[in-house]
């Protein structure tokens, strides 16, 4: 380590994302990125960004995909923040919002950014365990906060809340901030924009990352009440006053213009979660019941590591993660029917090919 870093830095422990390989014929599953690629409208609309304007600054309000965004979630431009990506959004929630006296709270097997945001803002947390069916207990959290964070669906089981128990934690915790985590709603869960209206302390952060196809973009959004947008804005304009460039800008408004494109793309990332869950079941697997455009699968005679590194050798990436309780799952992509085919493919060969060496 060098002398040079400050005391923080040496006691970080980034976040790790997930591998980006390069390998041939690769059928890479492990990112929850989508297998479709964005609206025609938006590659339009950022060939239309290439131009000579792009010697000057972007709209740093980015009034325009503000007021895009406020008309296409029933709220007003003042209720809305945008950022580059979710992860750039929450990170100014964690300062502007979630540091407190009382503890953060957030379930034990989340987004494993969320530590590492607490320990890079300093802010003392709570992990609160996922149940037995690893899910999310609202009952769990009736305990002292300074603040929530919960991802709907969760990250990376794949399970989701209802709109109703999203509320109820509002009700409990009325004085506290919350921050619903929603970068995987649009795949089969509530929403809880539409709680906004009545509660003030809660926030919405949503991607257009995954189900608009947009993470080569970096575009992410929160949706709240007027006095929480601005604490974000005041954190932002006090790191970055011109978080979106322009491509990014008009990318975003373009994709929120063609809803039938993003309806058609993500019924079919629903459906291909249907499918890989079938084909799942079929080789013997446990799987989670998915909100998500991604599933978390085990399979009872196997370790997940093995499983994943043998996949890798058939040239198919697979998130795993080696952290208690969830060492066996494997966090798997949906992808097209044909990278699901060469997945279930590749997985049987194992199954049948090698299982007292992987057990």
């Amino acid at each position: 380590m060098s002398r040079f870093w400050s005391s923080l830095t040496h006691d970080l422990r980034p976040y790790v994302p997930g591998e980006q390989p390069r390998m041939a014929e690769l059928v890479k599953l492990n990112t929850n990125e989508s297998p479709l690629g964005p609206s025609p409208r938006v590659l339009d609309a950022i060939r239309g960004e290439a131009a000579d304007s792009l010697r000057l600054y972007p709209d740093p309000q980015a009034s325009a995909l503000r007021a895009a965004l406020a008309t296409y979630h029933h709220v007003r431009p003042e209720q809305v923040f945008v950022g580059n990506g979710s992860d750039e959004v929450l990170a100014h929630a964690f300062t502007a919002l979630l540091k407190h006296e009382a503890p953060l709270l957030f379930p034990d097997i989340t987004y494993s950014f969320y530590p590492v945001y607490c320990r890079l803002f300093g802010i003392a947390y709570e992990a609160v365990p996922l149940d037995q069916a690893m899910q999310i207990r609202v009952a769990d959290y009736r305990r002292p906060a300074g603040a929530l964070i919960i991802p709907n669906p969760n990250a990376p089981t794949g399970i989701a809340l209802s709109r109703a128990e999203i509320a109820t934690l509002l009700e409990e915790h009325p004085d506290a901030p919350v921050v619903i985590d929603e970068a995987y709603v649009d795949f089969g869960a509530e929403t809880a924009i539409p709680l906004v209206a009545s509660h003030p302390n809660l926030l919405v952060v949503q991607t257009m990352s995954k189900s608009r196809a947009l993470a080569g973009l970096r575009v992410g959004y929160a949706i709240g009440d007027a006095d929480l947008i601005e604490a974000l804005t005041r954190v932002k304009d006090s790191f970055n006053s011109y978080p979106l460039g322009r491509p990014a800008q008009a990318g975003a408004i373009a994709s929120l213009a063609d809803e039938a494109y993003f309806q058609q793309s993500r019924i079919s990332v629903i459906e291909g979660r249907e499918r890989l869950n079938r084909g799942l079941h079929q080789l013997g697997f446990e799987v989670l019941p998915s909100a998500a455009n991604f599933v978390f699968a085990r399979h009872p005679a196997h370790q997940g590591a093995q499983l994943a590194a043998a996949l890798r050798q058939r040239a198919v990436i697979v998130r795993h993660f080696a952290a208690p309780r969830i060492c066996d799952y494997l966090r798997i992509t949906v992808g097209t029917d044909g990278q699901i085919d060469r997945l279930l493919s590749a997985l049987l060969d194992i199954l049948d090919s090698a299982p007292a060496a992987i057990r």
